[in-house]
């Protein structure tokens, strides 16, 4: 079985059960906006470093996957233009919104990457951060990410599946076991399959300075759960919310 093969299996693994999805009161995808807002200041991390030293004074940011903007934004400046794209309206016009606040010329794309792409201009630097865990297909995707960079992609992403944190939850509100994969390691195979050769730094993520509400109802919605059970969902989740996540980042050069 090749690298991607296991990919496409692992993440095969976190479907819902489909009695457990038609139950659900609610869509359980998506993510609210405040989990990826852009911040006033930019928070620097390996993520920031690598994209900003491959970008040149006035260059073009491309951030794919970009919810509102954390990524393009924590570059302003030396970015001049950052360009958008996300299948969530609601996160491109946070993102529009963030650019605004800081003065900087932007344009946002809205559909699913890669099949936009051809639409999408082509930019100094391609960041694309926590994204991969919800593209089976990841060749593709990931050509296009470097056939839009002229210098550098840099890719973040958690080190294991970020949704692993709820299994515990899974197992007390539905009885089932969730999978524990795949995992950035697996994600760097699938990568040197496929003639890239990244260069790899692990780090910690400091919590997100979101809300434990946001994150309470969030993971309801994940669990397929109704609005009375928060309180539960609240107790069970333990400081899951205020925990530093691991983190990759990954970056190869065009």
């Amino acid at each position: 079985m090749t690298a991607l093969d296991r990919w496409r299996e692992e993440l095969a693994g976190w479907a819902i059960p489909p009695d457990i999805l038609a139950k659900a009161p609610e869509p359980p995808w998506g993510f609210p906006v405040a989990m990826f807002q852009a911040q006033a200041d930019a928070v620097d991390s390996p993520s920031r470093r690598r994209a900003a030293e491959a970008l040149v004074d006035a260059g073009v940011v491309l951030d794919v996957g970009c919810g509102g903007g954390s990524a393009a934004m924590a570059l302003v400046p030396p970015a001049r233009l950052v360009i958008g794209v996300d299948s969530a309206p609601d996160m491109l016009a946070a993102f529009a919104e963030a650019a605004e606040s800081k003065g900087i010329a932007h344009e946002e794309h809205e559909g699913e990457w890669p099949a936009v792409s051809e639409a999408v201009p082509v930019a100094d630097v391609v960041v694309c951060h926590h994204v991969f865990y919800n593209v089976a297909d990841l060749p593709p995707f990931v050509a296009a990410l470097s056939a839009h960079a002229r210098r550098r992609v840099v890719v973040e992403m958690t080190a294991t599946h970020p949704l692993t944190a709820l299994a515990p939850l899974w197992r007390h509100f539905h009885g089932i076991d969730r999978p524990d994969g795949p995992t950035a390691a697996l994600a760097e195979q699938v990568l040197h399959e496929h003639g890239i050769e990244p260069r790899v730094e692990s780090w910690t993520r400091p919590a997100r300075d979101v809300p434990r509400e946001v994150y309470v109802s969030m993971n309801r919605r994940r669990l397929c759960l109704p609005v009375d059970a928060e309180p539960e969902v609240d107790r069970l989740m333990g400081d899951t919310a205020s925990a530093g996540r691991d983190v990759v980042t990954m970056w190869w050069d065009t």
